[in-house]
């Protein structure tokens, strides 16, 4: 076997990797052994936590973010004929769930931090537009204030897709505890709070609470937990066309432990955050993240901005030149108007050039609570690498060899 001479190439840096303890495992080995796995005492017991956490009263945990946009919008009438304005940085799960209660997704322009663009949004509404759901991109919140002006004025619903934002603060408030109708969390593998899969869709309102606490399983009058407990009674009504949206206690009993540790995981990724900033803001081949609304960054992701005029190649050629080096990176987001299901199904009112002009330079770094040192020293290493070695010449340096 041929030595490898480059002993550096060997270190691996994931995307990724989930940060759980002891704790959370044995708590859910305790589930397990319970004989109770479904929806049950350990999600309620969640739901209160963060419910506590966020600052809001009504909590229903689910199965995914997406089962959280998807109720909210069924739960508020939202349907047929009524326009919802989203961005097209996000993932495909925003605008699917638009789709799926027959209504019409229109998307607006980013601005300069990559959320949406309040001014686009405004310039969109119609006499049929009925909500909007701005996506607080990789942590950092969008100018609610704004959003809720125009909602307010328009006689909007609000639903945010908080898919990134678990600990995010906006206006001294944790997402979750503003003037919105109802707030969707992520608690997917990959995310700041992880369950492995499961979300959270909480609101301010008892009666949308209500419809949606219904419609997230499958639209019967009763959990299916309180059935079968003890207390609880053999026959129930199905109210609803509704669907099988539910949490399991397993999921719950891991979101208790991850709750618990959100804020210092959050820190971690402050810290990690904090170098790659101080690594690369100076870097003419790069651009930092921008901070635009006031409030707390929850950092679920560390988007590094391509600077390609600056650098000899594209944004596909510096992916694989980190993955050779040892560095997994991704890019968040493909713009919803690029997939070709939508290319042909959606009414692109505004053309989104900014959103499409960030796409081809948007690299997403790992950040991940459990990174040591030396993974994020490894990251800062290569990025540095590849971005020197394939930096493009200026003019003058082009006119001193001339």
């Amino acid at each position: 076997m041929e030595e490898v001479k480059d002993k550096s190439r060997l270190l691996k840096v994931p995307f990724c990797l989930p940060d759980v303890t002891e704790e959370a495992i044995e708590e859910v080995v305790s589930v397990l052994r319970s004989g109770w796995m479904t929806t049950g005492p350990k999600v309620k017991e969640f739901e209160a936590a963060l419910g506590r956490y966020v600052g809001v009263k009504h909590v229903l945990a689910v199965n995914s973010c997406t089962a959280g946009l998807h109720l909210a919008l069924a739960g508020l009438g939202i349907g047929p004929g009524d326009e919802v304005i989203t961005t097209p940085m996000t993932f495909c799960s925003t605008v699917n769930v638009i789709l799926q209660v027959g209504a019409i997704p229109i998307l607006a322009d980013i601005g300069p931090d990559m959320n949406i663009d309040p001014c686009s949004v405004a310039r969109l509404i119609t006499t049929r537009t009925r909500a909007i759901i701005p996506v607080h991109i990789a942590g950092l919140p969008c100018n609610m204030e704004a959003i809720w002006g125009l909602a307010q004025t328009h006689n909007l619903r609000v639903i945010e897709d908080a898919a990134h934002a678990a600990g995010t603060s906006y206006a001294g408030l944790r997402i979750g505890n503003g003037k919105s109708d109802a707030v969707a969390f992520s608690f997917y593998a990959t995310k700041n709070l992880s369950t492995g899969e499961g979300g959270a869709v909480v609101t301010s309102s008892e009666e949308l609470y209500d419809r949606m606490r219904i419609l997230c399983l499958h639209g019967i009058s009763r959990d299916a937990w309180d059935r079968y407990s003890e207390k609880g009674n053999w026959h129930y009504d199905v109210v609803e066309c509704g669907f099988k949206y539910n949490m399991s206690d397993i999921m719950g009993a891991i979101g208790i432990h991850q709750l618990a540790r959100l804020d210092s995981m959050n820190g971690r990724r402050r810290e990690i955050a904090d170098a790659y900033n101080q690594a690369f803001a100076e870097l003419p081949q790069f651009e930092i993240p921008t901070r635009g609304t006031p409030g707390t960054h929850a950092w679920h992701l560390y988007i590094l901005r391509l600077n390609l005029d600056r650098l000899a190649i594209d944004r596909a050629r510096f992916f694989n030149e980190m993955r050779e080096r040892g560095v997994n990176c991704s890019v968040h987001f493909i713009p919803i108007s690029l997939h070709s299901y939508y290319r042909d199904r959606l009414e692109m009112r505004d053309p989104c050039s900014l959103a499409l002009a960030e796409y081809p330079r948007l690299l997403s770094l790992p950040l991940y609570s459990a990174m040591q040192d030396g993974d994020v020293s490894r990251v800062i290493e290569v990025v540095r690498e590849v971005g020197t070695q394939f930096k493009k010449a200026s003019t003058a340096e082009v006119a001193a060899f001339a």
